[in-house]
């Protein structure tokens, strides 16, 4: 563990030192640009019918995963292993 904590901090200060990017930067436009785009975007009735079944199944897998973990037979079983 010592080794490890005097590593990453130099391998940190290595990540920092490295060279920027040569790619190109997104240009910048004026904020009425994207806001009159995003008024022109509508939700089409599948699109509403796509996220109501990922909702859904969301809140299935959300349901599943408050569930206890251990059967209670499973739980007095390691509780008597104490």
């Amino acid at each position: 563990m010592p080794r490890f904590s005097a590593f990453l901090p130099l391998c940190l200060c290595l990540a920092g030192c490295a060279a920027p990017p040569d790619g190109d930067y997104p240009a910048l436009v004026p904020l009425e640009t994207l806001t009159a785009r995003a008024d022109d975007v509508s939700i089409a009735p599948a699109t509403a019918e796509t996220l109501e079944v990922r909702a859904a199944a969301l809140r299935a897998r959300a349901a599943a995963l408050r569930r206890p973990v251990l059967h209670p037979d499973e739980r007095s079983r390691l509780e008597g292993a104490r």
